[in-house]
């Protein structure tokens, strides 16, 4: 498995973490820009992003990007927030301390964009839901005990009101939680299976 992220302090991270859990001898992490992955083409059956895509404003040079490292039949999992109807998120959130930073998509604007980067749809799950009674379950469990260590760490002293206002924009409908598994088609050929690395625009 390999990682990539572009903060090198959460590199670090990641690597510490992993050597802790006794995985570093099956799991590498590089310092690396999501738009023009440092890898060649068709290299990995499979890549995974969790709450990534919110920061990306290319989101379809983002899945290009992932779609040229992929083999013809690899899949991509996607576990990310996307733009509701009901009105424009609250800020500061998680993954962004003000509305410049996000980059939220439409459910609907996020398929266009991963069939435009060449993505066939395997499966599309809206976990609003669960993703609603897991901030109310977590709201009460810090209300009755503070959890010592937890993202509050990561994040800093402002982290509670970005998990207020993540649980309020649920709850009103302002962002949506999208679960999907997105494939490479099998008979996918773009010419370039001898490592070169295309240009953003080829797909």
């Amino acid at each position: 498995m390999t990682g990539i992220d572009l903060s090198q302090p959460f590199i670090e991270a990641a690597r510490m973490l992993t050597e802790r859990c006794e995985l570093a001898d099956r799991v590498t992490f590089l310092q690396g820009d999501a738009l023009d992955l440092p890898f060649t083409n068709a290299l990995f059956d499979h890549a995974w992003t969790q709450h990534v895509a919110m920061n990306i404003a290319d989101r379809v040079g983002f899945y290009r990007s992932i779609h040229r490292v992929l083999k013809p039949g690899g899949r991509l999992a996607i576990y990310d927030v996307a733009l509701g109807d009901g009105g424009p998120p609250i800020y500061p959130v998680p993954w962004a301390r003000e509305p410049g930073t996000s980059f939220l998509l439409t459910p609907e604007a996020m398929r266009n964009a991963l069939a435009q980067a060449g993505f066939e749809e395997v499966s599309w799950i809206d976990k609003t839901g669960i993703a609603q009674a897991w901030t109310a379950d977590l709201k009460a469990r810090r209300q009755q005990s503070p959890a010592p260590f937890g993202l509050e760490v990561v994040m800093g002293s402002g982290f509670t009101e970005m998990a207020v206002n993540l649980g309020r924009n649920l709850l009103e409908g302002r962002v949506r939680i999208i679960q999907a598994v997105m494939a490479k088609s099998r008979a996918w050929d773009d010419n370039r299976v001898d490592g070169s690395r295309p240009s953003r625009e080829q797909p």
